[in-house]
């Protein structure tokens, strides 16, 4: 079997030949822009993306004494919609559930976590975690189901199944300016307070920090972070010569403006290595899981040393991205979800604890997204790529509860886009955005419809932000 990981492809995005290869670092100028919001404290968002498209539907499952739950016999159940293949159910090593979700949930019945969320569970019953129901991109509003997805006049996401138009779609919102909506965000604060680590990705290249007044840096989790041909080892006479001579260089400029633009580029991007090469030296306090440092674990303790070395140095805002790849589940998913799902919670958990014993767990949020959900109809052993899904909030700023409602899970129903449970969402992207951006930018003088278009006519804040 296959696992595909599917990334942003490189080719728009500026390559500044011979600066940063070695660190492997972009470094996107600030241009100049009006003077925005000012913060009074230090606040951050870390999104972890589920990349591939990650099945909602035994992500949050109906419990075993939940009338939905049913049996293989009975239509318009969750066991008669999966299937004996995809089914989960008590016990098992890769299909089990986790205990029942009781707190501020909406629902009318009994509802569990997959097994494997055992974790973010026990935050969830701590009042830390959110859960988002039937979340993803949307247009405008489609309240009424599939007769609204049917009427041509509404619009619809363009390539609705497609892992790339729609992994745009969930890192951007809907609105088309180049930017990611959480760069977006980071756009409001006036700029002349954004530094280089505000918008960043440990996973490569990524459209949700991108902005057009932060500088955008994609930084690698864990290995040699120093500018090769540029450092400082050995540490003799030589290295104040060498920092002379580069320094000298990127003041000749002939009074071209590309070469003064990319001198800065190239100076900052010293400038920021050197502060990437730090935090090496940044203590964690958790004993995290040993993924490698490509993977989620390794991801987020990158991103908990650059917050730690943050919290000290005043007011601010940061916006990071992290990555957890395979969900694009064809064939082999429960016992492929079941290890991508112990990943994340050891992980995401790992990361809540260090900002617990750091003091910034109310300063920090972290979030899940994904491209699409999945058909809730299976395909053999996997499923298909679907639409609307199910997502977590965690952190001490977040209202732990369920928020939105659950579909009925009836194929080809009022909730069902194409005949084979791809759910028509709920909630859009826009609205999730925007739930953040409240939290992240408190100024009231924001026109939250701007950056997010598709909130018109429907709810701003989804109140699971404290």
């Amino acid at each position: 079997m296959t696992i595909h990981d599917h990334g942003v492809s490189r080719r728009n995005f500026l390559k500044f030949t011979g600066s940063l290869a070695a660190l492997n670092l972009l470094a996107n100028g600030r241009p100049a822009s009006a003077t925005g919001w000012a913060p009074s404290d230090y606040k951050a968002l870390v999104c972890v993306y589920l990349a591939g498209g990650n099945d909602g539907h035994n992500t949050v499952i109906p419990a075993l004494d939940n009338p939905a739950y049913g049996d293989f016999q009975t239509p318009g159940t969750y066991r008669y919609a999966r299937g004996a293949t995809l089914a989960l159910q008590a016990g098992g090593q890769y299909n089990g559930i986790s205990s029942k979700l009781g707190l501020n949930t909406p629902l009318q019945a009994p509802y569990v976590l997959h097994g494997a969320l055992q974790k973010l569970c026990d935050r969830y019953d701590q009042g830390r975690l959110a859960v988002v129901l039937n979340m993803g991109n949307l247009a405008e509003p489609l309240p009424a189901g599939r007769a609204d997805f049917n009427d041509p006049l509404k619009r619809k996401p363009s390539n609705l199944y497609s892992h790339s138009d729609q992994m745009i779609d969930a890192q951007t919102g809907s609105k088309s300016d180049g930017n990611g909506w959480g760069g977006r965000l980071l756009d409001l604060i006036d700029p002349s307070l954004l530094t280089s680590l505000d918008a960043v990705s440990v996973a490569g290249n990524a459209v949700l920090p991108r902005a057009s007044n932060a500088a955008y840096n994609v930084i690698p989790s864990g290995g040699n972070l120093a500018l090769s041909g540029v450092g400082w080892w050995p540490d003799n006479n030589a290295s104040p010569a060498l920092a002379g001579i580069k320094n000298g260089l990127l003041k000749q400029d002939g009074g071209s403006p590309l070469r003064q633009v990319a001198n800065r580029i190239f100076g900052d991007g010293i400038q920021l290595a050197a502060n990437v090469q730090a935090l090496s030296s940044v203590q964690l306090t958790v004993n995290w899981p040993q993924t490698g440092s490509g993977g989620l674990s390794g991801q987020l303790q990158t991103v908990a040393r650059i917050i730690k070395s943050r919290l000290g140095g005043g007011s601010g805002r940061q916006v990071f991205f992290c990555t957890l790849g395979g969900f694009d589940t064809h064939s082999g998913q429960i016992w492929q979800q079941y290890d991508l799902f112990t990943q994340l919670a050891d992980a995401m958990d790992a990361f809540y604890q260090e900002l617990v014993n750091s003091n910034a767990a109310d300063k920090v949020t972290a979030f899940t997204q994904s491209e699409f959900g999945r058909t809730l109809q299976p395909s053999g052993d996997g499923s298909d790529h679907g639409w609307g899904s199910h997502y977590f909030v965690l952190g001490d700023a977040v209202k732990g509860g369920v928020y939105g409602t659950m579909p009925a899970y009836a194929l080809g129903g009022n909730d069902d886009a194409n005949g084979r449970g791809a759910w028509i969402p709920g909630i859009s992207t826009d609205q999730f955005a925007a739930t953040l951006g409240r939290w992240f930018v408190p100024d009231p003088a924001v026109d939250w419809s701007l950056p997010f278009p598709a909130i018109q006519g429907a709810t701003v804040d989804l109140g699971f932000m404290a």
